[in-house]
């Protein structure tokens, strides 16, 4: 194999002699068996400075780009199409190569995840297992998946990494935790991976006893500042801060009666001579009056233009909390003066944690149907990884890792590609593998929507855990936004939240061609009926059937798919090991029985309401009503259910 940089290394130099990541590049190309390669350090016109040319000449492969991280997505870029091609495939590859060259560039400069992991290795919301990062050995105690992790975000073009969790200790910033940090840095570094840290507002408070966090007051600004310049003696790449702030009871400058762009602001000010820079989430949301759906636009749109230049305001994709299907978050687009950037979530809190398979690139596409890529600085996604051993429970689970990332870099890529991509590397290239179950994968999604919550319907989880359905859920004293009736708003003239300008007018927050679109029931498109409008049982809908019957038939359709989805998997034992055939399997049983679960309790309760029978081309439910209110899964956010416990349980 030839490696050289440019005209200035000699083939076949000692990787010893190389920087860090060209060491790295070089050894992974230890891995390429097509014709040889070399690696030139070059600006070209063309490419972003992450971004990479690769060419083909009669005798070797040259892959160009203005930096060392840009040559290592080059090579992996490289590797990723020798795995999903064989040789023939490989040689008609290289041949468009010579005739036309690839050239890629990220659509995104940031393309990060957020982990919600906590110092005690708990991590919120996470399904795989402890957290990757064991503080109590760090910094002396390196573990190898600390580069594994590296090398696998690498591979898909993730650049960033936030280490802890949203709803932050205090303790991250101090000294001995940040010596860690350092650690973590150290490594992640040669793979063109940046660490962010989220930080708990009231941190001068809690780590050195100042009286206020008042982003306005002078000891308060003083304290940051001193604190961001102690960060960057030891990280000198460090990214920034990632903010939750005044968010489900954290801290924040509304405390102190100052507005979000005055605490970014602060945080934006003390970071900006190292050049990093804040994200500001836009989750907000207070136990008022108003529909939750409205309150971050309420909070954040008057504020546009407000910001600096290094903030960042970072915004669900949807207007609620990770619903299986939410229409977009109207605040995109409602601040052209202010950068924005989107915060999907990986990990599936709402969507079965990895015991359900969920494929979450069509979801994540539909987004960018509504939401243009052009019109975002950044990505984020809310990481599924942990301490299993196939990293994120699930082995489908890691299709969603893979796809975040793809997407992050490529948003054009469709669901498909990237499923065909990741299927290629991970299972078989065998056709008769790959075709039924990318079909499978890319109708996941919709399945879960149709066992879940159809035509609308949204948050219809049990209480905490948001593991299974619990549509009748009390909890006395509760806020009544954490509970499944503020959102389904049954009763026995029909169901739906009405959204529209004779109920909260969120529908006013849209564009004025959606705005009017979903404001009227008889245009608004079917799939976000119910989030819009409350209306009759008897309501005729398009198929002609009436909003009962398309609601039974939906969550019939969900049980159907998934078992269906069964039989297709259970033919393909001969294409793939055993092992994580066997996973698939159980998983899929338990999905199937977690979508009768759900079809049963929904409808059951509903029926209550609606006084009407379920048709008879639906199956009867197997479950008594009673029977499922008594269900109560002692699990907690940090847990993945077993089939033993889930079978013990209901």
């Amino acid at each position: 194999m030839l490696f050289c940089l440019g005209l200035r290394t000699a083939a076949g130099e000692s990787n010893r002699q190389l920087p860090a990541t060209l060491n790295i590049a070089h050894r992974e190309l230890q891995r390429w068996k097509g014709t040889p390669v070399e690696l030139v350090l070059k600006k070209e016109k063309q490419l972003l400075p992450e971004g990479f040319h690769i060419r083909r000449t009669t005798d070797k492969l040259t892959i160009t780009s203005p930096g060392e991280t840009g040559l290592l997505y080059g090579v992996y870029h490289l590797l990723r199409l020798q795995d999903m091609h064989n040789c023939d495939q490989l040689r008609k590859v290289e041949t468009r190569m010579q005739e036309e060259g690839i050239t890629e560039n990220p659509a995104y400069s940031l393309r990060i995840l957020n982990h919600w992991d906590n110092l005690d290795r708990t991590v919120e919301r996470g399904y795989a297992g402890q957290s990757l990062w064991n503080w109590d050995e760090l910094p002396g105690t390196l573990s190898p998946r600390y580069e594994a992790y590296a090398r696998i975000n690498a591979s898909i073009g993730i650049n960033g990494t936030v280490l802890n969790n949203v709803n932050a200790s205090p303790q991250i910033l101090s000294t001995v935790y940040l010596e860690k940090v350092q650690a973590l840095a150290d490594v992640f570094r040669p793979y063109g991976i940046r660490v962010y840290l989220s930080v708990n507002f009231a941190s001068p408070m809690v780590l050195d006893n100042l009286s206020t966090a008042d982003p306005l007051d002078k000891n308060v600004i003083r304290w940051w500042k001193k604190k961001v310049k102690e960060i960057y003696r030891l990280i000198p790449d460090f990214g920034g801060f990632l903010v939750k702030a005044n968010s489900e009871g954290q801290p924040g400058p509304c405390d102190y009666n100052r507005t979000h762009a005055e605490g970014a602001n602060m945080l934006a000010d003390a970071l900006k001579p190292y050049q990093g820079i804040v994200m500001w989430r836009a989750f907000v949301y207070s136990a008022n009056d108003a529909d939750r759906a409205k309150q971050a636009y309420q909070e954040f749109q008057p504020l546009d233009g407000r910001f600096c230049d290094n903030v960042i305001v970072q915004i669900k994709n949807g207007p609620i909390d990770f619903q299986p299907r939410e229409p977009y978050n109207p605040l995109f687009g409602a601040m052209p003066k202010t950068a924005q950037m989107v915060e999907f979530q990986i990990t599936q809190e709402y969507l079965g944690f990895s015991n359900h398979l969920v494929y979450l690139a069509p979801m994540w596409k539909e987004f960018f149907r509504f939401v243009p890529p052009s019109s975002l600085k950044a990505i984020a996604g809310v990481a599924n990884t942990g301490t299993d051993a196939n990293w994120c429970g699930h082995p489908f689970a890691q299709s969603n890792w893979y796809a975040f990332g793809r997407l992050a870099w490529n948003p054009a890529l469709t669901s498909e590609e990237i499923a065909d991509e990741w299927l290629k590397q991970t299972f078989s290239h065998d056709r008769n593998f790959i075709e039924p179950v990318s079909r499978m994968m890319l109708e996941s999604r919709e399945a879960v929507v149709n066992y879940m919550m159809p035509l609308g319907l949204h948050h219809l989880f049990a209480w905490g855990h948001h593991y299974g359905p619990e549509p009748w859920c009390h909890i006395p004293d509760a806020r009544p936004d954490w509970l499944p009736s503020y959102y389904h708003r049954a009763d026995a003239e029909g169901i739906g939240f009405n959204r529209s300008t004779g109920g909260s007018n969120a529908t006013a927050q849209y564009c004025d061609s959606l705005g009017k679109l979903y404001d009227n029931p008889t245009t608004c498109p079917e799939e976000y009926l119910l989030w819009f409008h409350h209306l009759p049982w008897t309501h005729r809908m398009k198929s002609g059937r009436t909003l009962w019957e398309e609601l039974c038939l939906h969550y019939d359709c969900g049980v159907r798919q998934v078992r269906n989805f069964q039989k297709t998997w259970d033919s393909m034992e001969k294409y793939i090991d055993g092992e994580r055939f066997k996973e698939v399997q159980q998983r899929l049983e338990i999905q199937v029985s977690d979508a009768i679960w759900w079809k049963d309790a929904c409808l059951l309760y509903f029926q209550e309401y609606a006084k009407q029978p379920i048709p008879q081309n639906i199956e009867s439910p197997i479950h008594n009503l009673e029977d499922l209110k008594r269900i109560a899964l002692p699990i907690s956010n940090y847990e993945c259910p077993s089939k033993e416990l889930l079978d013990k349980n209901r």
